[in-house]
């Protein structure tokens, strides 16, 4: 059985195939693509240099889906991060892209618990499924850290103190990017 605690190494020959070092065969990005949405960590290398082309291959399948219709990434926002790479931006734009997932992730994990609570949906056959994959899903978009794993939530929290957490942890992003900004 595969450690799915470490990344999955996959190595890219000089005739560009990927090979999956834990099955011994070859994938494609779709597979690649996969193995991320099931929540696994996954690593590229060139086999001949060692240098890791993880993110390179990652910006791919994104681009792929992108042309495909399956827009996730608004243009706006594709002509700000190209913009970004040329500005003062560059050095903000990461960490507020990491917080912004961090928040969008969070804020998911809480409305899945909420609806789980309150919710004769949560009684639905399949729901728990579902909850998973959403978790997979955000752990894959997020780098693998999914907020509450692992800890105990209070569940006598109200709607209206999550609501007021998320202010204070937007108020919170806008206090750093003000001072990165300076």
């Amino acid at each position: 059985m595969a450690n799915t605690n470490k990344p999955l190494l996959i190595k890219r020959y000089a005739s560009r195939r990927l090979y999956n070092t834990e099955t011994s065969d070859y994938v494609t990005l779709e597979d690649i693509a996969a193995f991320i949405r099931e929540g696994r960590e996954v690593q590229i290398v060139d086999l001949k240099s060692g240098d890791d082309l993880t993110r390179q291959y990652l910006l791919q399948i994104i681009a792929e889906h992108e042309s495909r219709g399956e827009s996730v990434l608004p243009v706006d926002v594709l002509t700000d991060l190209v913009r970004s790479y040329t500005s003062q931006a560059a050095s903000v734009v990461p960490q507020f892209l990491q917080a912004s997932f961090d928040m969008l992730r969070e804020g998911q994990t809480k409305a899945m618990e909420n609806i789980g609570k309150a919710s004769p949906i949560a009684n639905m056959p399949g729901f728990e499924a579902m909850r998973a994959q959403q978790e997979a899903f955000f752990k894959a978009m997020t780098g693998g850290m999914v907020p509450g794993a692992g800890k105990q939530e209070d569940t006598d929290s109200k709607d209206g103190d999550d609501l007021g957490e998320i202010k204070d942890q937007l108020a919170a992003l806008q206090e750093k990017l003000s001072k990165l900004g300076k």
